[in-house]
């Protein structure tokens, strides 16, 4: 008879999600996932695989925490507006104890880049292809806009979201509003 876990998959999940956020991919090992999910090794191994099976699991748990921004954005009738809202929700939804853990997409893409599983790689490839998605239903809203400046547009915000991702664990309030502000003036 199997034995009965002692856990919660989900609840594991969301600690390990905060590790790999906070420490980065490589810098964190299964000793560390062990206390942090308060789970041994052979239970992550169990339910898990491997450390690359925790990743991939912390990123659905990612994804689901973020759903409450990026379900505001696709909710969106306001065009580029309602991306621009979705700029500014990020920044609020990225801080913990009023310091900015970036995205963790974005920070495991600028970790690893193209020497990450491929697995993981199509995870977070299929992540900011959901967002460019979102981005390109809003600016369709905009009815001057064509389809090839629509494209052009999304590729843009897409490359501004990783930027400011990136910015938003090292600039101020200020700076960060002002990359916001000046993207849109070119929108």
């Amino acid at each position: 008879m199997a034995r009965r876990k002692q856990y919660k998959e989900e609840e594991v999940i969301e600690k390990a999600m905060a590790l790999f956020w906070r420490n980065g991919y490589e810098n964190t090992s299964v000793r560390m996932l062990e206390t942090e999910m308060g789970i041994n090794q052979f239970s992550i191994y169990s339910s898990f695989g491997n450390k690359n099976g925790v990743f991939l699991e912390s990123l659905k748990c990612y994804k689901n925490k973020i759903k409450t921004i990026t379900d505001r954005l696709e909710a969106s009738k306001n065009g580029v507006i309602g991306i621009k809202t979705y700029f500014y929700d990020f920044l609020e939804f990225a801080q913990d104890n009023g310091r900015s853990k970036g995205c963790l997409v974005t920070n495991t893409v600028n970790e690893l880049g193209s020497k990450a599983d491929p697995l993981l790689l199509t995870e977070l490839q299929k992540f900011a292809a959901h967002i460019k998605g979102l981005f390109e239903g809003n600016l369709k809203q905009e009815k001057s806009k064509s389809k090839a400046t629509v494209t052009k547009e999304a590729n843009y915000l897409l490359t501004s979201m990783l930027g400011l991702s990136v910015a938003s664990k090292i600039m101020n309030t200020t700076q960060l509003e002002d990359f916001i502000e000046t993207v849109f003036i070119n929108i």
